[in-house]
């Protein structure tokens, strides 16, 4: 610098230097979006891989969507009326109406009554004794016998409340005569108010669907230039490890996001489930979960020779999320060490993002902390993925 001016060499250096990172930045972006183009080409050259990635999740939301009910409904019920009695066929109506029984078949026996549980005939065998009309008359407490088949806990659970909360009902009826009650209930629920199934699974099946699509498909990037042996070939180029793996990953998160917009439209329009809150939102908290599952499946594939053996570690990884993740069961209802071992998973976080914006309506005043989190366990993920990549190279 002399009397305020700068001198020419130095400017000429600066101009220099700015020339030639500007060159290598587009320089990287060119291999980078070669790898990528080679990427994409491998997989419309590959119609298995086409039908995996566009239609088979597709095909296990339809299936999936119609056949899973978690509300217990019509139970399979024998009935023994030992009374025969107008108050005996009343509380029969009871259960009949209540829509959670279905009266199948009538035994006379005892020794039936058990075996229609034992042979899987009925779930529900109810047993009306015949003092119990004279007890109910006399003030005297009447019991009847449920047997409930206890080898399904929800239909069991169910059956248990319900019967219980019909005998209750019946009871405070006799008591009370024609007077109110004193205490009446009314309960509300929110977000789900006909309680639908679909409105509760498809949310989090969105999430696993994706999930096993971005992990097996990434899994088998790698290993199939293992397999073909071109993988020594790219390695040749001057595309860098790290230009190579967001190439190898990019079409993916393209098929993955495409695939996600999908079966949320589908969800839409066939399954009528609402979306309350704001779509942009849940793809904002979904692009850090789909690049930590892109990133394990990059880890996978340099854990395995073959894409077969790609293909069952990235399963392995799997199905764990399904069953800690809160997708099919409460979180709340596991013991405390899983329920630590499911915060750890990306699933259970946008799980309960998907369930946050599709049914409650939230938004990012309530779902920040969800892409916080996701956002940290990408970094996490890839950075592990990248560096055993780089030390198999």
């Amino acid at each position: 610098m002399t009397d305020g001016y700068l001198d020419s060499s130095t400017g000429a250096s600066t101009t220099t230097l700015v020339l030639r990172q500007s060159a290598g930045i587009v320089g990287a972006g060119r291999r980078l979006l070669a790898v990528a183009r080679k990427e994409l080409i491998h997989i419309l050259r590959d119609p298995a891989t086409l039908f995996f990635t566009l239609v088979i999740p597709i095909m296990e939301m339809f299936m999936l969507g119609y056949a899973i009910d978690t509300n217990v409904r019509r139970i399979r019920t024998v009935v023994f009326d030992q009374c025969r009695t107008q108050e005996s066929r009343r509380l029969l109506e009871q259960f009949k109406n209540s829509d959670i029984f279905r009266i199948v078949g009538e035994a006379f026996t005892d020794a039936e009554l058990r075996r229609a549980i034992v042979a899987g005939e009925a779930r529900i065998a109810l047993k009306i004794p015949e003092d119990y009309t004279r007890k109910l008359l006399a003030g005297d407490t009447a019991q009847v016998l449920v047997l409930v088949d206890g080898s399904e806990s929800s239909v069991a659970s169910t059956a248990l409340n319900v019967s219980n909360a019909l005998t209750l009902r019946v009871a405070l009826e006799q008591v009370l005569g024609e007077r109110l009650l004193p205490v009446e209930s009314r309960p509300q629920v929110l977000f789900n108010p006909d309680t639908r199934s679909a409105n509760f699974f498809i949310p989090g099946l969105l999430v696993v669907m994706c999930q096993m699509m971005a992990v097996t498909l990434s899994a088998a990037a790698i290993v199939r230039e293992k397999e073909n042996g071109t993988l020594e070939q790219l390695f040749m180029t001057p595309v860098k490890a790290g230009e190579l793996i967001l190439g190898k990953m990019a079409p993916y998160v393209l098929l993955t996001m495409l695939e996600f917009c999908a079966i949320a439209f589908l969800m839409w329009l066939i399954f009528r489930v609402p979306i309350h809150g704001y779509f942009a939102t849940l793809l904002g908290i979904f692009l850090p979960f789909l690049l930590a599952m892109l990133a394990i499946g990059l880890w996978a594939s340099t854990r395995a020779a073959t894409r077969d053996a790609a293909q069952q570690i990235a399963i392995g990884t799997v199905i764990p999320s399904i069953f800690l993740s809160g997708y099919v069961f409460p979180l709340d209802s596991m013991p405390k060490f899983f329920w630590y071992v499911a915060q750890t998973l990306p699933t259970t976080w946008m799980i309960d993002a998907s369930r946050g914006v599709i049914l409650r309506g939230a938004g990012w005043e309530e779902l920040w902390k969800h892409a916080a989190v996701l956002w940290g366990m990408a970094l996490f993920f890839m950075v592990m993925g990248a560096s055993k990549f780089r030390k198999q190279l």
